[in-house]
C-alpha cells in the first residue's frame, strides 16, 4: 500500500505542480500575440478574399481588452483600436457590414465598439455603436419576442445569438439611459431556456423553430435534436457578461442569476474525467465524439467569472480550475518558433442553411477541427485571462468596496446631451474614470458598489473599503455636499470598529478642503491647501516620485508619477509612507480596529494607470495593485 500513496503523491506534486507553471505563465497574453501575429491588420479569414465584418474579431478583440486590463500594456489597446478602425470610418459607417442582413453575428462587434467610444470619446465609434443599435430596433423576433438569428433563418432562435446580441443591447441601455432595454434582454433569456432546457439533464439545445418547420425541428416542441457544447458555451457567457450592466435592483437581474445557476449545475454534470467539454455534449462516449477546445474555454469563462463576481457558488471554481487544467494539456502547444498555438476547435456548426445541417450527431462530427480557429482563439483569451485572476481571489473575495457618489457629484453633458455623472467614477473608462482600478478590485474578488447619498451607519455597515476622492467645491457644482458633523462622527465610528478609508484630495482650488480637513484631522492628517508636482505638458520627471522598498504597502521600490498635490501635515496617530522633496505624499493611519490612507491627490484615475499615455517607466500600474491588496486585506 505504501508504493500506491508513494504514487499518489507524486502525482498530486505533479498536478499542484502544473497549477502553478499555468498561472505563472500568461497563456492570455502569449494565444493574444498569436492572434497579433495571425492577423495583424484585416481581420481576413480565407486567403485572397476581402475582410469581412465578423463575429469572430469581437471574440478575439474582447479578449484582448482583458488582456489590456491585466497588463496596462498599451500595445494591446493600440491592437484592438488599430483592428476596428479598419472598418469603422471618420463619419461612423463600417466596412462589410449590412443592417438589412438582420444577422444577429453582426451586432457581437458593437461591444468592442462601445469600449472604444467610452475610453477614447471619439465621436465616430458613437456613430457606428448608434447605427448597430438601430438594428434591433427593426430586427425580425418571434412572436414572443425574441430575435431571430438572422433574416435567412426564419423562426429560429440559437443559443449563440444571445452571446452575439445581449450583452452589447444591455450595455448600451446602461450607457444611454433605456430601463425598458433590461425587460426585454431578461424576458428573451428566459424564452430562449423555457424553449430548449431539457428538464432531464438541464441542458439547452443548440436551437429553436418557433413555426416547427424546419427538417432538424421536433415536430412537437421546435427544438434541434442535440446538445451542442459551442452552443451552451455562448449561452453561458452571454449571462455572465449581461449582468455587468444590469442594474442591480431590476427583477431581471435575480432572473438571469437564477437560469445561470440551473446552467452551471447542468453543464458541471456532463464534464469529463480530463476536465473538458465534447462536441456534442451529453454523448462523450459515442464513437467519433471528441473534445472541443472553444467550448470548454467558454464554460470554464463562465463558471470563473460567475463565481469571481458572486452569481455562483464557490464550488464551480473547482470545475474551471479542472477545465484550465484539460485545455492547457489536451490543446495547447508551442510551435518550433516558440509561438503558442490551440487546437481542437470545430471550424463551425449550424443549422439548416446550404447544404442542409440537420442537427444529428452525425453532422457534428463531419465538421472540420481546426488549429487556431478565431472562435476558439478568442474564447481561450477570455478564459485564461478569468483563470490568471483566481490566485488573487484569496486577497478579497466577498469584500464590498464603497466609492463615494455624495460629495464628489459633477456632471456634464454626453455626445447624446444627456446628463451623466463624471469625474472619478467607477463607469467612466476615459482619461478621468476609475473604470480600471474597479476592475483591479473586482480582478480579487471584491464587489465594487458606489455611494451616492450620505453615509450613515447602515449604508456603511456592509462596506470593507470606504473611497472619498476630491470633495467639490462651489466652482464644480452648483449644490455641493460638504461633509459635516454627523456624517463625520459615523465615517470615525466606522473606521474605529474596523473599516478601511481612503481619502484622495487634489491641489488647491481643485478640491474642497475645509470639512474634508475635519475629517482627515481625526486621524492625524491635515491637507495643505498647496500645489505641488506641477507638469508642463509632458514633461513627466516633473511629477516623479520615488517609493521606498521599505515601504508598509508597496512590497518594492517603484517609481510614480503623480502631479498636482496638496501635500500633508502628519502627526500622530498618523505616518508619513511616502514623500519627495521634503513634502509627506502619502500617510496611513491606524485607527482603532481600522486604516486610513490619505494622499492629496485622486492618483489612481485611468490616464496614468491604462498604459495609454504614462511612460512605462512609471509603475503607477503595478504599485496599484499592492495598493488595493493593503486595502482589502
Amino acid at each position: 500500500m505504501d508504493w500506491i500513496f508513494k504514487r499518489l503523491l507524486l502525482l498530486s506534486l505533479m498536478i499542484s505542480y502544473f497549477n502553478v507553471q499555468a498561472q505563472e505563465v500568461k497563456y492570455s497574453e502569449l494565444m493574444t500575440q498569436t492572434a497579433m501575429r495571425l492577423w495583424p491588420d484585416a481581420f481576413t479569414l480565407e486567403k485572397n478574399q476581402p475582410a469581412k465584418w465578423s463575429y469572430d474579431l469581437g471574440v478575439i478583440l474582447k479578449g484582448v481588452e482583458g488582456v489590456w486590463k491585466n497588463t496596462a500594456n498599451k500595445r494591446y489597446f493600440d491592437y484592438i483600436q488599430h483592428k476596428m478602425d479598419h472598418y469603422v470610418q471618420e463619419d461612423g459607417t463600417i466596412n462589410a457590414y449590412k443592417m438589412e442582413d438582420y444577422n444577429i453575428d453582426f451586432i457581437n462587434n458593437g461591444k468592442i465598439l462601445l469600449f472604444l467610444y467610452q475610453v477614447t470619446g471619439k465621436e465616430k465609434y458613437l456613430k457606428a455603436v448608434r447605427h448597430l443599435r438601430k438594428q434591433l430596433d427593426t430586427h425580425p423576433r418571434t412572436k414572443q419576442g425574441s430575435f431571430w438569428h438572422k433574416k435567412i433563418y426564419t423562426h429560429q432562435v440559437w443559443l449563440d445569438g444571445l452571446y452575439m446580441g445581449q450583452p452589447f443591447y444591455a450595455e448600451y441601455a446602461k450607457l444611454f439611459n433605456e430601463p425598458k432595454a433590461f425587460d426585454d434582454i431578461s424576458r428573451q433569456f428566459a424564452l430562449i431556456e423555457k424553449n430548449t432546457r431539457d428538464e432531464k439533464t438541464g441542458l439547452l439545445y443548440h436551437g429553436w423553430d418557433e413555426s416547427k418547420e424546419q427538417q432538424w425541428a421536433n415536430k412537437e416542441t421546435g427544438r434541434s435534436p442535440n446538445f451542442w457544447s459551442r452552443a451552451l458555451g455562448w449561452y453561458g457567457m452571454a449571462l455572465v457578461d449581461v449582468l455587468d450592466y444590469f442594474p442591480k435592483n431590476h427583477s431581471g437581474r435575480d432572473t438571469i442569476v437564477a437560469i445561470l445557476n440551473r446552467y452551471a449545475d447542468a453543464v458541471a454534470r456532463f464534464q469529463q474525467a480530463n476536465g473538458l467539454w465534447y462536441q456534442v455534449t451529453d454523448m462523450p462516449s459515442r464513437k467519433g465524439n471528441y473534445p472541443e477546445a472553444s467550448a470548454s474555454s467558454m464554460i470554464v469563462y463562465t463558471l470563473a467569472k460567475g463565481v469571481r463576481l458572486g452569481y455562483l457558488p464557490a464550488k464551480f471554481l473547482k470545475n474551471a480550475e479542472k477545465g484550465y487544467t484539460g485545455i492547457l494539456k489536451e490543446f495547447i502547444e508551442k510551435d518550433e518558433q516558440g509561438n503558442v498555438n490551440l487546437n481542437g476547435t470545430v471550424k463551425v456548426s449550424g443549422l439548416g442553411g446550404k447544404p442542409y445541417r440537420d442537427g444529428s450527431f452525425e453532422y457534428y462530427m463531419s465538421e472540420p477541427v481546426i488549429q487556431n480557429d478565431p472562435k476558439g482563439i478568442g474564447a481561450f483569451i477570455q478564459c485564461a485571462v478569468e483563470m490568471e485572476m483566481v490566485p488573487n481571489l484569496k486577497f478579497a473575495k466577498g469584500k464590498k468596496v464603497l466609492l463615494d457618489y455624495y460629495y464628489n457629484h459633477e456632471t456634464r453633458k454626453s455626445l447624446l446631451g444627456q446628463q451623466e455623472r463624471y469625474h472619478y467614477t467607477w463607469e467612466e473608462q476615459d482619461n478621468g474614470g476609475y473604470s480600471l482600478l474597479g476592475y483591479i478590485f473586482r480582478s480579487y474578488g471584491a464587489v465594487t458598489d458606489s455611494l451616492g447619498v450620505k453615509p450613515t451607519e447602515e449604508n456603511l455597515r456592509k462596506a470593507d473599503v470606504y473611497i472619498i476622492v476630491d470633495p467639490d467645491t462651489e466652482k464644480e457644482s452648483a449644490h455641493p455636499n460638504y461633509l459635516a458633523t454627523p456624517e463625520i462622527d459615523v465615517i470615525v465610528k466606522w473606521v474605529k470598529n474596523g473599516g478601511t478609508l481612503v481619502l484622495l484630495g487634489n491641489d488647491a482650488g481643485n478640491a474642497e478642503f475645509t470639512h474634508f480637513n475635519e475629517l482627515a484631522g481625526h486621524f492625524g492628517v491635515q491637507f495643505n491647501e498647496d500645489n505641488h508636482l506641477m507638469v508642463k505638458n509632458n514633461q513627466f520627471e516633473q511629477g516623479a516620485v520615488q517609493v521606498d522598498k521599505s515601504n508598509p504597502i508597496f512590497k518594492r521600490p517603484y517609481k510614480l508619477y503623480i502631479k498636482e498635490i496638496s501635500s500633508l501635515r502628519v502627526f500622530a496617530p498618523a505616518t508619513p509612507i511616502v514623500g519627495t522633496k521634503g513634502l509627506n505624499i502619502m500617510a496611513i493611519s491606524k485607527y482603532g480596529k481600522g486604516k486610513v490612507f490619505v494622499l492629496g491627490d485622486p492618483w489612481i484615475y485611468n490616464e496614468y494607470l491604462d498604459g495609454r499615455k504614462l511612460p512605462a517607466k512609471y509603475q503607477n500600474f503595478q504599485a496599484t495593485h499592492d495598493w488595493v491588496k493593503w486595502l482589502v486585506k
